[in-house]
């Protein structure tokens, strides 16, 4: 497949998203078929140490994980999260830290110690004559990825991760440093594999509707990307009662999108876009990449106002109802997708705002399933404003029936600073939220090209 895309059309994709408000029709307005009922609840008594968001801390503020699979040996598995200013930490399956990697400057003659935002795993790259593993990482300071090598024994490694960012990178959304100082950055992230030899990442950028794809390369020895493609999203919308509702955000901010998730089977793309809903796309982006709104925040379609004093956002009328769902409370955050075989599956949504995560079909209109919400036992706390998470249907560790990692913020317990901000990551087992929501547990498939 050939992955190019001339700036006129890349343009033109670009504007007639901005400028054209998407219809809400009777099928993105029907409420999602899971009834309302409060959520069943999970457990977890495995939790990642606390990280700290200050000096002390080292800045480290926990937001995105991914989940490593070891071809052998699944003991062996390894969790690799994202501490913002605090760089990477990566944890074994009992959640132990074993290395912990600072967001050191990117390779560039203009570099600046990183800020790594998001993660997500490509499996088997060719570098230097060998195939490797390789963790992809968002670097919102930088506005580039970063790449680091797995080491093959994953947790039984001395050092699991070593970085091989190629030097001087493009830029991925800014003409020049410059411009990267407004911080309107890369952001979110997922890679897609869709064949032996082809790797490529999808990026969001933070405070727009934008999205790009790059190619994943070997460049001098090192790992680089090349193709950059980008589109917008939409960022307003024509509801059935005529009015067009554009997301209430801060001046000059449009309604950006985060977690992101590729099918690696059919090439769909699902976004999160914080505070519209869950949309879905066919890669590659083109003009044939057309999205379709899944499931809506529950908030969608009420009219707001920003108040430029509690820099916050507030109904214009306290009674609006909109045209929202029901299992998205916004922000929609992490998204990901647990593999059955052929197109059977599910992709699991964090609704920020209540705390809970939303479950969907993977096959057909990926209809809503229902939601759940994790607490926490054996000294673990509940898990509170789920950003990022990760999702597999692989056996790893003792989770025979699959995994989920989830951010927690705020990490609480006795153990915990609340004077300072705190996060961890918790690990739950995929089994009991199958049984909680009666789906169908499958440890065959998944997003390993190494299965393939």
């Amino acid at each position: 497949m050939t992955h190019t895309l001339s700036a006129a059309v890349t343009v033109g994709v670009v504007a007639a998203a901005l400028l054209a408000p998407v219809q809400v029709t009777a099928a993105t307005a029907r409420p999602p078929t899971a009834g309302t009922a409060r959520p069943p609840v999970v457990t977890t008594n495995n939790e990642t140490p606390v990280l700290y968001d200050d000096e002390a801390g080292g800045n480290a503020s926990g937001d995105d994980p991914a989940i490593w699979v070891h071809p052998a040996d699944s003991r062996k598995s390894v969790v690799i999260v994202t501490a913002k200013e605090g760089g990477l930490r990566v944890y074994d399956m009992g959640s132990r830290e074993l290395q912990s990697l600072p967001a050191t400057k990117a390779p560039r003659s203009d570099a600046v110690p990183g800020r790594y935002n998001n993660v997500d795993i490509a499996y088997g790259l060719r570098l230097a004559g060998r195939r490797i593993d390789v963790a992809v990482v968002s670097d919102r300071y930088n506005d580039q990825l970063r790449f680091f090598a797995i080491h093959p024994a994953g947790a039984a490694a001395r050092t699991p991760l070593t970085e091989v960012t190629a030097a001087d990178q493009s830029f991925l959304f800014n003409p020049d440093r410059e411009a990267v100082e407004q911080e309107q950055t890369a952001y979110g992230l997922a890679v897609w594999q869709p064949r032996p030899g082809e790797t490529y990442a999808v990026v969001t950028q933070e405070g727009t509707t934008t999205i790009a794809t790059v190619r994943i390369a070997a460049i001098g020895g090192k790992l680089g990307y090349t193709d950059i493609r980008r589109r917008a999203m939409p960022s307003h919308f024509r509801l059935p009662d005529g009015t067009t509702w554009v997301p209430c955000e801060e001046p000059g901010v449009l309604p950006q999108l985060e977690g992101v998730a590729v099918d690696q089977a059919s090439g769909v793309l699902y976004a999160a876009q914080e505070d519209v809903g869950l949309w879905r796309l066919q890669l590659p982006l083109g003009p044939r990449s057309r999205p379709t709104l899944i499931d809506r925040v529950t908030d969608f379609g009420v009219h707001d106002v920003y108040d430029s004093e509690t820099e916050e956002c507030r109904p214009i009328d306290p009674n609006a109802q909109g045209y929202g769902g029901n299992l998205l409370a916004a922000d929609a955050e992490g998204v990901d997708i647990y593999y059955g075989r052929g197109s059977t599956g599910y992709v699991i949504v964090s609704s920020q705002g209540d705390d809970s995560f939303a479950v969907y079909q993977r096959r057909g209109t990926n209809r809503a399933v229902g939601s759940f919400r994790v607490t926490g036992v054996g000294g673990a706390d509940d898990i509170n404003g789920s950003d990022g998470l990760a999702v597999t249907n692989r056996p790893v560790g003792t989770y025979r029936q699959g995994l989920l990692v989830t951010h927690d913020e705020p990490e609480t317990g006795p153990d915990v600073d609340d004077e300072r901000d705190a996060t961890n990551f918790s690990y739950v087992s995929f089994g009991d939220v199958a049984r909680a929501l009666s789906l169908t547990v499958d440890t065959r498939a998944g997003n390993d090209p190494r299965l393939r």
